[in-house]
């Protein structure tokens, strides 16, 4: 035996003598060591750095060895959460807490308001319409009989100016594909005409309604077609994408379709990448049939939102404006010097842009703090929505012709509200407001300010109840994102009510990489920055602890999607600060993530180990590559599903594989594993309540002291 080679066997053999022989869970609960999982080693050489993979052959789902090893898993983690006693209790809490008439906000067209709604005993939203704002709510699209398990949702794509036909999708799961159906509204009955299921970025029907303008993405990019009513699907007509004046569109050329509230103009908006660093804006006249698509704004490395009134375009840009502002562009002024500032930049971040009754509603925030001022189309400012309290509020939506507006308010501790607003008179009503066994006035939501790792000040919202107690010994659970430009502002939660109800502190800090104080504040938490966004989220937690809210046992982190990388990096980084992890559909192998589903359109984001230059940073804090024999983890919790068609789960396969041989505390590492569940909402409510309720159940187990 050559001597190297023994001297890495007997390190193994005495790293897996060390490990532990039991697994021990919070209260008492024991498990055997978690199932071993077979290594395939597979070697290669990436800019001159050597690689091994050694669980490579779980990124392939349908083989018969990963179905085998997610059944295995999945047992593993059942077993577990059969020993969690709270866990019926959270369950039962859970239903009363979400299974509560719920609705979205509507769209009003020819006199006639269309809504998502659910009732309390129902599985999924369905379609209603009203006959005028106060009418009685009818049945268009029944959700709940579209399939045996109920795990079919459905979504209001576009409905006719007169109101009489109905545009909607269909999905399984929480999968981000949906098949698009037509429904005539009088006779409530699907037209023969049907789109495929696939990943579509705007679906319009035609002012004739003849036909319907739609964006299919395919593996060359997505491209915007015209499909008549009634004529086979392979003779629909290339409106834009492939290439626009010379130009390749490919992969990364993201566009999105939809017809202006007047329906002049076909809007096509080509956003390159996610978050889009380069959004172009084109137009088609539908008075003239035969017009070609025109610049708008093309070739300008920013962000643009417009909104339409005539045959001008009212747009929320960060041009020139990192906290955005809002310029006016009258058709076919494709100079930017022709463009005309209506509401300037200042301190606060512009993050939302609505037209509705001959106003403009701009939504910004203060200190990640909603605030939505009314402006003349002069740039007059002549009022301001008042909120209740800290909270997150929608854009206000509505007609640019009509004086109906509605907006939702939410918070922490306080369910979705709808309100009708009326733009003429600023008179305000509720249009909809569950009826939550939930008490706000038992609660308090604050907001601090700590100091991150190189001075930088982080806002965190701070909710409880009333009192809670701030011994060090409280159970708290600390969520983040911080990427994508996405604004985290509090928002209603079931998940995060039964946690507060239990006594337990809920924190959430606005992480750099989000968007709360504009493209700066994004800047600094992407590419090689972002170590930044990972050290906020540390500093986040030890804020908490020094200021005895919590401790690092009773210390609960949860985080998807690109918050999962922000979990795999406190898992990898600093486990020491947390008793328990919930890493939900996250991305965890930065190497290899942009060969998977979508995931090339996040190299905007996060750059790609296939650039020489952006493979170092990439590597150092790549949480799979950050994996260590012989590191002690808190107990984490790996969630994920088939049906995620975003984050391919072979992230967390392949994490949770190497964190269950690696981990040499006696912590549990355990995988959940849905076949039904995916990276977008639409399960059931059952198998909602089901999700979340095993979470909970894991993070409070591990993280208090019964």
């Amino acid at each position: 035996m050559k001597p190297l080679l023994a001297i890495v066997l007997l390190a193994m053999c005495l790293y897996a003598a060390d490990k532990p022989a039991q697994v021990k869970g919070g209260n008492g609960i024991t498990l055997p060591p978690p199932p071993a999982t077979e290594i395939k080693p597979v070697a290669e050489m990436i800019h001159g750095v050597s690689i091994t993979d050694n669980y490579r052959w779980l990124e392939d789902a349908k083989s018969p060895d990963t179905r085998a090893w997610i059944d295995t898993q999945m047992k593993y983690t059942e077993s577990y959460l059969s020993q969690v006693k709270i866990r019926p209790e959270i369950a039962e809490r859970l239903s009363k807490l979400i299974k509560v008439e719920e609705y979205s906000t509507p769209a009003e067209r020819g006199g006639k308001y269309f809504f998502m709604k659910r009732l309390p005993e129902e599985n999924q939203s369905s379609i209603y319409v009203r006959d005028g704002i106060h009418g009685q709510d009818q049945l268009l699209v029944d959700a709940n009989k579209m399939s045996a398990d109920q795990n079919t949702s459905v979504t209001i794509d576009d409905i006719s100016q007169d109101g009489s036909l109905l545009v909607y999708g269909d999905r399984a799961g929480g999968a981000d594909e949906e098949a698009v159906h037509i429904l005539d509204v009088a006779k409530k009955q699907d037209l023969a005409d049907s789109l495929p299921s696939a990943r579509y970025f705007g679906i319009s029907l035609s002012p004739d309604k003849q036909g319907i303008y739609y964006s299919k993405v395919n593996d060359q990019g997505s491209i915007v077609y015209y499909h008549k009513l009634g004529a086979p699907s392979a003779n629909d007509e290339l409106i834009f994408g492939k290439e626009f004046e010379g130009e390749k569109l490919g992969p990364m050329d993201l566009i999105g379709v939809g017809i202006t509230d007047n329906q002049r103009y076909l809007l096509i908006y080509n956003s390159q990448g996610v978050p889009a660093k380069r959004v172009d804006v084109y137009a088609k006249d539908l008075r003239q049939p035969s017009s070609p698509v025109k610049k708008i704004i093309h070739g300008i490395d920013n962000r643009f939102n417009p909104v339409n009134i005539g045959d001008d375009f009212y747009v929320s840009t960060d041009y020139q404006a990192p906290n955005y502002r809002v310029i006016k562009i009258h058709f076919g002024d494709t100079d930017p010097k022709q463009w005309k500032t209506i509401v300037p930049e200042g301190k606060d971040v512009i993050s939302g842009i609505s037209l509705v009754g001959g106003k403009l509603f701009i939504t910004s925030l203060h200190d990640v703090v909603t605030q939505t001022r009314i402006f003349a189309l002069d740039g007059k400012q002549t009022g301001e929505i008042k909120y209740p309290t800290l909270g997150s509020a929608s854009d206000m939506s509505g007609r640019e012709n009509s004086d109906h507006a509605f907006y939702s308010f939410q918070s922490f501790i306080s369910p979705p509200t709808i309100y009708h607003y009326d733009v003429k008179t600023g008179a305000t009503e509720v249009f909809a407001r569950p009826n939550v066994p939930f008490n706000a006035d038992d609660f308090e939501l604050k907001q601090v300010f700590y100091t991150s790792k190189d001075g930088t000040k982080v806002p965190m919202f701070i909710a409880s109840k009333k009192g809670a107690k701030r011994d060090g010994k409280t159970p708290a659970l600390l969520y983040a994102y911080g990427g994508f430009l996405v604004n985290l502002t509090p928002v209603w939660s079931p998940r995060i009510a039964w946690w507060m109800e239990q006594g337990g502190i809920y924190a959430q800090p606005n992480l750099r990489g989000g968007g709360e104080y504009g493209e700066k504040w994004h800047q600094a938490g992407m590419f090689e920055h972002k170590q930044n966004v990972f050290d906020d989220y540390f500093a986040a937690a030890q804020y908490l602890i020094n200021e005895k809210y919590t401790d690092a046992q009773h210390l609960a982190a949860r985080g998807g999607s690109n918050g999962g990388l922000l979990m795999g990096a406190a898992m990898t980084q600093h486990p020491e600060l947390f008793g328990a992890i919930s890493c939900g559909y996250p991305l965890l192998d930065m190497i290899r993530f942009q060969n998977f589903l979508v995931g090339k359109w996040w190299t905007s984001e996060y750059g790609s180990s296939d650039n020489a230059e952006q493979f170092p940073y990439l590597l150092k804090y790549s949480p799979y590559h950050n994996v260590k024999p012989g590191m002690k983890f808190p107990a984490v919790m790996f969630t994920t599903g088939d049906s995620d068609t975003r984050v391919d789960p072979l992230h967390a396969r392949k994490m949770a594989a190497l964190v269950q041989h690696d981990n040499a505390s006696d912590r549990p590492i355990l995988m959940h594993y849905q076949t039904v569940s995916g990276h977008s909402a639409g399960v059931s409510v059952t198998q909602e309540v089901s999700d979340i309720a095993d979470d909970l159940a894991f993070l409070w187990n591990e993280t208090s002291t019964n």
